[in-house]
């Protein structure tokens, strides 16, 4: 959860952040609707990532997306970053996926990372989200056909 709270200051949206660690076991760790690979530097937790499973119907197969990837600041650019995408690139690998994910557009110093381990960026395409007061109404809305 701490992880969760530093990365979303970086990213400006602290203020966003509802999930709880009760949350956070019951859908990961109970659930399994994602998985997280922890960095750590004699037994001590430096970093994380998120990941789970999506599919593409152009490529007929599950990816894996990563959700967030995180080091914390005073173990930037040495090294543990980079590991733990190798680490999911072996499951990924394992699994037979490609990996997928969003970076902010303000975000340089992601770009940059990604950029130079050979991510390409997805062009032509913008990341839609209804979640709210705006699912609620449509999941409630009328439709002439019901499934």
């Amino acid at each position: 959860m701490q992880f969760i709270k530093e990365l979303a200051e970086y990213e400006k949206k602290l203020d966003e952040v509802v999930a709880t660690e009760t949350l956070l076991k019951e859908w990961i760790f109970e659930k399994k609707k994602s998985e997280v690979i922890f960095a750590l530097v004699d037994d001590h937790e430096v970093g994380f990532v998120l990941f789970f499973h999506n599919f593409s119907i152009f490529l007929g197969r599950a990816g894996i997306y990563l959700e967030d990837l995180y080091v914390k600041p005073e173990y930037r650019g040495v090294g543990y970053g980079k590991a733990s995408l190798k680490k999911l690139a072996k499951i990924a690998k394992e699994r037979g996926c490609a990996i997928g994910g969003w970076c902010l557009d303000w975000n340089k110093l992601s770009i940059d990372f990604y950029l130079s381990l050979g991510a390409e960026p997805m062009k032509e395409w913008t990341v839609y989200r209804i979640a709210g007061d705006t699912l609620d109404h449509l999941a409630e809305s009328r439709s002439l056909i019901f499934i």
